[in-house]
């Protein structure tokens, strides 16, 4: 059986385990905090390729950032990433082959393989954290534009520069559905620019009026966006990711969604496919291709 050994390369964190093509882990996942520098970044994962590259078959990298279609080189950074990122040279890093992929792309096919979204032709996952990622699967394969840049959360949503997003463009999807948009949604609403995201969900818990409006206007924001992406993809499913989706009302969101769309109704499912789906989809992708 062939194996690969997995990277998901984050702003914070680098995650690195052997996985097979299957999508089982079979080793330790070793954990590490993201270099502040690109030599840095380099010199990490050299020194795990260089302790595990007779085991496998492939080096898979998962990583934050636009990929290429040839799934060799990074083509547009992000800005929780070194910069010089995008200029780094993954293939000379192993005698193995080197695939990488967008890890929100790479979550996607994990779910459309072994996750929640095994058995739809096409589905769309949204990673809703800090930021907002995003996934395609059209026809069973994984969209990725004429560049490989397809699937960035970053579509208007409102016209009239209510709020500046991380891309530096205004009123992006990922700017009202994110974590950073609960809190900024706390803020307005509130007045109190101390508030938080742990204090919105806590409040909820204890049945805050408040904290509730709060949550509902950001869950129908996700919603607007959401049957937008409906109406353009016609999907099987929606997949929601992330450490924000375990705030969304799937029920709700999903009954609103079909209520306003003009396709034919979706599901909106949980993401089964765990932590490491970046690592494992990309895996997949990697030892699906010629070695």
């Amino acid at each position: 059986m062939k194996k690969a050994l997995a990277f998901d390369i984050g702003g914070t964190k680098i995650y690195s385990a052997i996985i097979d093509e299957e999508g089982n882990i079979s080793s330790d996942i070793d954990k590490f905090s993201t270099p502040k520098t690109l030599d840095g970044i380099k010199n990490l994962l050299k020194e795990q390729i260089d302790k595990y590259e007779n085991q496998v078959d492939a080096i898979a990298i998962a990583t934050a950032g636009a990929v290429n279609n040839s799934n060799s080189a990074v083509i547009g950074s992000t800005g929780n990433l070194v910069q010089g990122y995008s200029k780094l040279d993954f293939q000379s890093l192993s005698n193995k082959r080197v695939f990488l992929e967008n890890d929100a792309n790479a979550a996607a096919w994990a779910e459309y393989k072994i996750g929640s979204s095994k058995g739809s032709s096409v589905s769309v996952m949204l990673t809703l954290g800090t930021g907002v990622g995003g996934g395609i699967i059209i026809n069973d394969k994984l969209l990725k534009g004429k560049s490989g840049a397809a699937g960035e959360m970053h579509f208007k949503m409102y016209a009239d520069k209510r709020r500046q997003c991380t891309c530096g463009s205004w009123d992006c999807f990922e700017i009202y559905a994110s974590g950073t948009a609960l809190k900024i949604d706390a803020e307005e609403m509130l007045n109190d620019k101390n508030v938080t995201t742990y204090d919105v969900i806590n409040g909820v818990k204890q049945g805050n009026k408040k904290m509730t409006d709060v949550l509902n206007k950001w869950q129908n924001d996700i919603i607007i966006g959401i049957e937008g992406l409906v109406n353009i993809f016609d999907p099987d499913c929606i997949v929601l990711s992330g450490s924000m989706a375990q705030f969304v009302d799937n029920k709700k969101v999903e009954r609103e969604v079909n209520s306003d769309i003009v396709t034919t109704p979706t599901k909106i499912l949980t993401a089964t496919a765990g932590n490491y789906a970046g690592m494992i989809g990309v895996t997949l992708l990697a030892l699906s291709q010629e070695i």
